[in-house]
């Protein structure tokens, strides 16, 4: 089997396949995709939530894009896009996606802001830890996902960068069940064959996402 398809294999492992319905809020994970921002305010636009809420601090990977903070930019994104002020919420000190999860709650709460569903949006290969993340920290809500639906060639061009993506997506499925072990999130089954696809482009050498 080509490494091309071991990606295949994860990418559409963490692509969680949720159909769109109305929630409360949006929530937009930071991280260096400023797609997520763009998928939020177009999810928005067509009701799906009446208020966006992203949240994200800084990693080493988006200092430099983000200098901000990821949510911040996000936001400035978000409006440039046609969204409301009014209806965007930004939770600036998440730092991964426990945090996300548990700061968006607490700031929902402390504007008054009843949550029983929530539309998660983030990079396609986070869809899985999104949720199993959240299940397992704000477990009375019903949760959906979503990601900007785009093919894996599309997305690594939009991205400009395929090693990146490629280990990127290696280390989400290491922390499927590394942070379910951890009590993090919530177990997911992991098929054989994306645990193989996992062990050959570990292999192959891209483990610079992998935790040690």
């Amino acid at each position: 089997m080509s490494l091309r398809a071991d990606v295949q294999t994860l990418w559409d492992y963490h692509d969680l396949h949720h159909g769109l319905r109305s929630t409360d809020v949006g929530i937009g994970l930071g991280s260096h995709d400023l797609g997520v921002a763009a998928y939020a305010a177009e999810l928005y636009q067509r009701g799906c939530f009446p208020k966006i809420l992203f949240t994200g601090a800084n990693a080493p990977t988006t200092v430099a894009r983000f200098p901000r903070g990821e949510a911040v930019h996000y936001r400035e994104h978000a409006l440039e896009l046609g969204v409301p002020d009014d209806a965007i919420l930004v939770e600036p000190t998440a730092r991964n996606t426990g945090d996300n999860i548990e700061r968006s709650r607490e700031l929902l709460a402390a504007r008054g802001i009843k949550v029983n569903s929530a539309t998660l949006i983030s990079r396609p290969y986070q869809q899985r830890r999104a949720y199993a993340t959240c299940k397992k920290l704000w477990p009375e809500i019903e949760v959906r996902c979503a990601s900007q639906p785009l093919p894996l060639d599309e997305y690594l061009q939009s991205i400009g960068d395929v090693d990146r993506v490629i280990n990127m997506l290696v280390g989400d499925t290491q922390r499927i069940s590394v942070y379910a072990q951890r009590g993090f999130a919530i177990p997911q089954d992991v098929p054989e064959e994306v645990q193989r696809a996992f062990e050959r482009l570990v292999a192959s050498g891209y483990t610079a996402r992998l935790l040690t």
